[in-house]
């Protein structure tokens, strides 16, 4: 029988919603984080964007620090930090600082791609010959080392990280991320939300070849997906037309904000649009409780995750709360 009584938490892109504000999007991170703690969630994952001005998740430690202050103990993180756009020596520092802050609360979760355009990634980057894209292995290897004990500690350190031991997980939507997150002992989070395409090799890679660590006696397999959950299956086909302009959006390469719901889809995109925006998302779990529970014992039937991160593209912030809410009563069920 499969197991759906699996950690459920949240990935949040901060998306500005239509008729909205910057400031809203802001708010409105918060005030889900909020929501999310009260129904139980494991974790609220805050994404790493840049120049793409219909998401406010840019900065993403400053958000995650402003949650953190208007949180208890949900755990909050990072989804992810895009390494070739950081020192690991800066990442360090700040994560340690919001430890030090908020004690066991943190979560960091590493990337390599840059999370952006390649002209704003050469602004990002640390130098014009930078190399940060090919580090990564090694770049995770000096957190591991920076937020370890005292005793492993080289000349550089980040005093505020030490044996702050903040869990890293390795973040990626290709098979190279599972190879890094099984040799390093480390948890794995397929990002199936946006790049489905190579989700089942990377989990049967990361399965097979993982090494115990000091970290993790044993493989911990996360899948990120898209969740739209309502009281009917017709309701939430209708709410899902938001997250399928917010993809449409992605292959015409437009910055609209998150739209409201429309009628018929048909009418705003073309067949090869419509072909290219469902490759990106179909994996999502889609419907009322009973259908989205059946999509999920069917998917753990198969995959067996040890945890499930959600994302809602959903117009009205309350039917994105109670998205929310549906999943987690099947799980807890």
């Amino acid at each position: 029988m499969a197991d759906i009584n699996i950690p459920v938490s949240a990935l949040n892109l901060a998306p500005v919603r239509q008729g909205g504000s910057k400031k809203d999007a802001i708010d409105a991170t918060v005030d889900l984080a909020q929501s999310l703690e009260k129904m139980g969630y494991a974790r609220y994952w805050i994404a790493e964007h840049h120049n793409t001005s219909t998401l406010v998740s840019s900065a993403t430690s400053i958000l995650m620090k402003h949650v953190l202050e208007y949180t208890d103990e949900i755990k909050v993180g990072s989804g992810g930090i895009m390494l070739p756009n950081h020192s690991p020596l800066v990442v360090a520092e700040q994560f340690g600082t919001m430890a030090t802050i908020y004690p066991d609360r943190l979560d960091l979760g590493l990337g390599r791609a840059p999370g952006t355009d390649m002209l704003t990634a050469s602004a990002l980057r640390r130098s014009k010959t930078d190399q940060s894209v090919y580090s990564f292995p090694d770049d995770v290897q000096q957190l591991l080392t920076y937020f370890g004990p005292e005793e492993e500690q080289g000349y550089v350190k980040a005093d505020l990280g030490i044996n702050t031991n903040i869990p890293i997980y390795i973040l990626g939507s290709s098979t190279d991320s599972a190879v890094l997150a099984a040799k390093l002992g480390l948890p794995y989070v397929f990002a199936a939300h946006f790049a489905p395409a190579h989700m089942e090799e990377a989990i049967s890679i990361y399965r097979s070849r993982f090494q115990p660590s000091d970290y993790l006696a044993e493989p911990y397999m996360m899948v990120c997906a898209n969740v739209i959950a309502a009281e009917t299956d017709e309701e939430a086909r209708r709410e899902q037309t938001t997250m399928q302009q917010f993809f449409l959006n992605v292959v015409r390469g437009n910055r609209e904000p998150l739209n409201p719901p429309v009628d018929d889809m048909n009418e705003i995109w073309s067949s090869r649009e419509k072909e290219a925006s469902s490759s990106m998302s179909r994996m999502t779990f889609l419907g009322s409780k009973e259908s989205i529970r059946e999509q999920l014992t069917q998917f753990q039937e198969k995959y067996n995750v040890d945890e499930l991160m959600a994302v809602s593209y959903i117009y009205d912030p309350e039917k994105q709360k109670r998205s929310y809410q549906i999943l987690k009563d099947i799980v807890s069920e």
